[in-house]
C-alpha cells in the first residue's frame, strides 16, 4: 500500500501573531483554526490548586488541543495536523501569567526585576488519531528594573496578553542578561521541537 501523501499545510489554533511568523520562519504553510464566539477559551487555562507549572502548561496544550479538534470536526474543514502551543511563566513554583491590568502587570514584572525565572512552552499536535507532544523549558536572568521603567513599559500596553507581562522582542529584551534554552520557546513556540513533532506527523520540513 503506497504511504499517505504528505500534509501540505497545518492548522495553527492560536491567536497568538509571533507564532504564525515562527513558523513562517520554518516554511510551515498554515491557516488559523481559532475558537468561535461560542467556546470559553479563556476558562481552559484556568489553574488548579497547587499545580506545578510544568504540569499546568502542558494540561492547558492538550485542553486547547482537542478543542481544536473538535472545532475542525463540527466546522467541517479538510483534515490536517492541528498544532497548539501555550506558553507559561514560573517564578519557582509560581505561575506568572497574563496580567489581568496595568496595576498586575506591574507587579509581576516586580517580581520578575532582578531575579531568574523559567519560561516552560508546551507544545502539541493532533494528527487524525495520533496525539504528540513535547515541551521547551527556558530559564531568564531580568536585570534590576526602576518603577519607572515599569511603568513605561505597562504605559505601551506591550505587557498585555503575554504570560509573565513581557514579551522577549519587545523593549523588554533590553532588560535580559541572559538567557539558557530557546529563544523562539520564549517567544511562544520552540522551533526545534515543533519541527520534530511535525516530522513525525509526516510533514516536510
Amino acid at each position: 500500500m503506497p504511504a499517505p501523501p504528505a500534509p501540505r499545510f497545518i492548522y495553527l489554533a492560536s491567536q497568538s501573531p509571533r507564532r504564525r511568523q515562527l513558523l513562517a520562519q520554518i516554511g510551515v504553510a498554515h491557516e488559523l483554526l481559532l475558537p468561535g464566539a461560542e467556546e470559553d477559551a479563556e476558562g481552559l487555562e484556568a489553574e488548579r490548586p497547587g499545580e506545578a507549572p510544568a504540569a499546568y502548561c502542558a494540561r492547558v496544550t492538550a485542553a486547547k488541543l482537542e478543542a481544536a479538534v473538535q472545532r475542525l470536526a463540527t466546522r467541517g474543514l479538510p483534515p490536517a495536523p492541528i498544532l497548539c502551543a501555550d506558553t507559561t511563566v514560573a517564578l519557582g513554583a509560581q505561575i506568572l501569567g497574563k496580567p489581568q491590568d496595568a496595576a498586575d502587570a506591574a507587579r509581576i514584572l516586580g517580581l520578575l526585576s532582578g531575579g531568574q525565572h523559567e519560561v516552560i512552552t508546551s507544545v502539541a499536535v493532533a494528527d487524525g488519531g495520533q496525539r504528540r507532544a513535547r515541551q521547551s523549558v527556558s530559564t531568564v536572568q531580568f536585570a534590576p528594573l526602576s518603577p519607572a521603567q515599569i511603568e513605561r513599559y505597562v504605559a505601551s500596553g506591550e505587557p498585555f496578553g503575554k504570560a509573565g507581562a513581557y514579551a522577549i522582542q519587545s523593549q523588554a529584551a533590553a532588560w535580559i542578561v541572559h538567557i539558557a534554552g530557546s529563544y523562539s520557546g520564549i517567544m511562544g513556540l520552540p522551533l526545534y521541537e515543533t519541527a520534530q513533532l511535525l516530522q513525525e506527523s509526516g510533514f516536510s520540513l
